[in-house]
């Protein structure tokens, strides 16, 4: 299942959060089934025997029964399956979620109401003894091909599929109308048990510390029978342990307080017929299900992806007006329904925001193929019933949302999901909007937006949101095809938006000027050019191709064709830490002139906040949350321009295209970005430090900045972005903007004083103090954890394993000199300062000494 959410890399999230998803279906552990606890039981139905009993002294004239896909009894307190022996053998997915969540045990955006827990492909398959055995199926490793020549045998005898439990047969049944032979077997000691075929998945009940399940407290609550899926309600209760705390091998004992549960489990029917699969692309961004195909090379074997998406084809008396580019309507329409729960005053604008996406599929050749309803009043409807997809509301203070979907891992195809919206997300909008729109946007200048502002923040948001179950990932790189200066075009921006794309985490258009006199249909992100393109790309329904594979060379060719023509279909995956066009909540083709625009806006709104965030009868605490956000935005445009310093264009390609894949970012953007950080950041932003809003708040002054600078420095002084600045050296020679380049102009901007000898104030002698302790960590090996062994897990770059700690012990020497220079003409603090930092860099230089 794919999680992605709103506020991404803030807290990613996300995500979240994406990339070409390989989902592997867990293994569980076989569990036991435990004695009765009952004596008594011998002797009741579900009880202990030596063979199949006759049908009626089974199910008894007591059973309750309920029909769908197949027979549900509940005789005295045990529950029997009545499996048709068609459905023996045919793959059910099991999804499973929270129904009512433990009371304060949360972790992070875990442990909700309506929160997806785990999901698994299952079979039930008769054996021998009178037995059934649940089995949990993997589709990880594939081979279609049954000839001599093909791997199915030999792929399908290396991947026997484990056996998970065991049932009795307790009887066998013939229905007496239909005539439809079935097995029955008694589930309740397996569903009263503690697996993760029906509960939690191992990696969720470890992230909630939720320890050994507690049976005096758990039972079945009931188990309901529709036409296409079984739904199993239970109450869980379990043991809590202590969270692990990094480094630690294992947790303590558990506490005292247990966690109870109400959870649900819904069992669907995949597909007899299963939908045809679509070949995931790296040009389109979509979220895919992996695995090994055996049969695509002969030669060897191939990672082969297929992307997720909804089935839709036309009804088969609208094949030939599809075919002749008539808008059909589907088979079967995408419905979302609205949480009962939702207040009532934002229902329609989270309808609006999944209708908004109706423009969308015409494109692919369908009208009317995705819809928005309100719940119906109606007592059999449940939220979490698998058949019916749901905007899930959560009383919840975590400032977020986030779209997830439950997929057929065998195609792809897109089965059901939840979309989770937290009430406090609200909050979040009203921070971005105000920070980022108070300057250009009236109405964004006050603590509580009226009920239509905050209603279009919410369309916006679901919008967003339904594209990830949809299938889409997000496009960082979308709003990179646009030129900054497009984006103060009122006529342009209003007519185009600010972004191509609202995959895209480019949340409102910062770059607009008070002058500009831009309204809010180029403020706020929409459905774009991107996001018509993409759901064209993935639903457009193609008859005239049997398999995956037939598609293959036309997808090619139509990809190549349409961006091409248009560069705004582009796709940027979130997932590319070098690319520098690929970020979160940037706008514009150069970050240096959007940043510098952004910054204008700031310097706008910060001497307002007191005035602006103003509430009767309250303290300082918004206006402290709104400087803080006006310091966070400052920072995430520092670090949009210092992702272009060692940045690496990555573009994918087919063979069938003109130009390389990976190119360095030009010497020219790499100096802007450098000159850029130099005047903005390290020479010190006074305008951030507000005396009025800091004896208000009780802000530190010299925390302001001090993290942006520290952290856009770190991320410069990386053995990293060295290591690439130096392979570009190698590889394009005076062309390249190379580490010297870099230690040069940092030199220039942040150890001006040894040559001007100014005096140097608390801000920047804490910049370079941060300067030389990164210095000394590029000419050292890595720490290394007891044993001797890296710590598990983390990617750490020795840079003396390279030239490195070669350049960098240079420029340290340098600076060395450059320092024992200018000491003499110090006074004061700068002295000491200076002094401070000469014998920290010999000490490095030189440890022995």
């Amino acid at each position: 299942m794919k999680k992605l959410s709103l506020i991404a890399l803030v807290l990613f999230c996300a995500g979240y959060q994406g990339f070409a998803q390989k989902r592997n279906p867990k293994t569980p552990t076989p569990v036991a089934t435990p004695p009765p606890a009952n004596p008594n039981a011998m002797n009741r139905p579900g009880g202990p025997s030596t063979g199949p009993k006759p049908y009626n002294q089974v199910i008894t004239a007591k059973a309750k029964t309920d029909k769908g896909l197949f027979k549900v009894h509940f005789v005295e307190d045990r529950y029997f399956f009545e499996i048709p022996d068609s459905l023996l053998g045919r793959e059910i997915l099991t999804v499973n979620r929270i129904s009512k969540a433990a009371a304060g045990n949360r972790a992070q955006m875990m442990g909700y109401g309506g929160d997806h827990i785990g999901d698994n492909v299952i079979s039930f398959e008769k054996g021998p003894n009178n037995k059934v055995f649940l089995k949990s199926i993997s589709y990880s490793e594939r081979a279609k091909d049954t000839t001599d020549q093909g791997m199915y045998k030999s792929v399908m005898s290396s991947n026997i599929q484990p056996l998970v439990a065991s049932f009795d047969v307790k009887a066998f049944a013939k229905d007496s109308i239909s005539g439809v032979k079935g097995t029955v077997i008694d589930v309740t000691d397996y569903i009263n048990s503690d697996n993760d075929i029906f509960f939690f998945d191992s990696g969720t009940k470890k992230g909630l510390s939720l320890g050994g399940q507690m049976a005096d407290r758990s039972y079945i609550k009931e188990i309901k029978a529709y036409p296409l899926n079984i739904e199993v309600r239970t109450l869980k209760t379990y043991m809590k342990t202590p969270p692990q705390a990094p480094g630690m091998m294992g947790g303590g004992g558990g506490t005292s307080t247990p966690a109870t549960y109400e959870l649900n489990s819904s069992m669907v029917l995949l597909p007899a017929k299963p939908m045809k699969p679509r070949f995931f692309d790296a040009r389109v961004g979509y979220f895919a299900t992996g695995y090994v195909d055996f049969d695509a090379n002969p030669q060897g074997v191939k990672n082969q992806s297929l992307i997720t998406r909804w089935r839709l084809e036309p009804k088969p008396e609208d094949v030939e007006k599809y075919k002749r580019g008539e808008l059909v309507e589907p088979k079967k329409q995408i419905v979302y329904y609205i949480d009962p729960a939702t207040p009532k005053k934002w229902v329609p604008y989270l309808m609006q925001g999944v209708n908004d996406w109706q423009a969308a599929f015409e494109k692919a050749g369908f009208k009317n193929a995705i819809v928005a309803k309100e719940a119906p009043k109606d007592p059999n409807w449940s939220i979490d019933d698998a058949r019916h997809n749901a905007i899930v509301y959560k009383p919840s203070d975590i400032p977020n949302a986030s779209g997830p979907h439950v997929h057929d891992p065998r195609t792809g195809e897109i089965l059901e999901t939840h979309v989770n919206w937290y009430h406090n997300v609200m909050q979040l909008l009203r921070n971005w909007y105000f920070i980022q729109a108070a300057a250009i946007d009236p109405k964004a200048r006050k603590m509580k937006f009226d009920d239509e502002l905050m209603g279009q923040l919410i369309r916006f948001v679901s919008s967003h949101e339904i594209g990830h179950t949809l299938g889409l990932r997000h496009n960082f790189g979308s709003s990179a095809t646009v030129p900054v200066e497009k984006l103060r075009d009122k006529q342009w921006v209003e007519k185009n938006g600010h972004t191509p794309s609202i995959m895209d985490y480019a949340r409102f258009n910062y770059v607009a000027q008070p002058e500009d006199n831009i309204s809010a249909k180029g403020i706020f992100p929409r459905i774009g050019d991107y996001d018509l393109w993409a759901i064209e790309w993935g639903y457009k329904w193609l008859p005239e191709f049997n398999t995956p594979e037939e598609e293959a060379a036309y997808s090619n060719q139509t990809i190549i064709k349409r961006i091409s023509a248009n560069k705004r279909l582009t796709f940027g995956t979130e997932s590319d830490p070098n690319d520098p066009r690929n970020q979160n909540e940037d706008l514009g083709d150069n970050a240096m002139l959007a940043s510098s625009y952004g910054i204008k806006n700031l310097k706008r709104i910060l001497p307002n906040i007191l005035t602006w965030s103003k509430e009767p009868n309250e303290s300082y605490q918004n206006a402290k949350t709104l400087y803080g956000e006006v310091v966070g935005q400052y920072g995430r445009y520092m670090g949009h321009v210092a992702k272009n310093v060692g940045g690496i264009y990555a573009s994918p390609k087919t063979v069938e295209e003109k130009g390389g894949m990976f190119q360095p970012v030009p010497f020219a953007i790499q100096k802007e970005a450098m000159t850029f950080l130099n005047t903005q950041l390290f020479a010190t932003p006074t305008w951030l430090i507000n005396k009025e809003l800091i004896e208000r708040t009780g802000i530190n002054p010299v925390d302001v900045f001090q993290g942006t600078q520290k952290s856009t420095l770190a991320r410069l002084q990386n053995a990293n972005t060295i290591g690439k600045l130096i392979n570009d050296e190698a590889l394009n020679g005076n062309k390249a903007y190379t580490a010297f380049n870099l230690f040069s102009d940092l030199k220039s901007g942040i150890w001006s004083e040894l040559s001007s000898h100014k005096n140097i104030d608390v801000y920047r002698r804490n910049l370079q103090k941060a300067y030389i302790d990164n210095m000394i960590k590029l000419i050292s090996a890595p720490a290394q954890a007891a044993g001797g062994s890296s710590f598990p897990g983390m990617r750490v770059t020795d840079p003396t394993s390279s030239d490195v700690s070669s350049v960098s012990r240079a420029h340290l020497s340098i600076l060395a000199k450059d320092i024992r220079t200018a000491i003499p003409a110090a006074t004061g603090m700068s002295k000491f300062h200076l002094q401070d930092l000469l014998v920290r860099i010999n000490t490095a230089l030189n440890p022995k000494s």
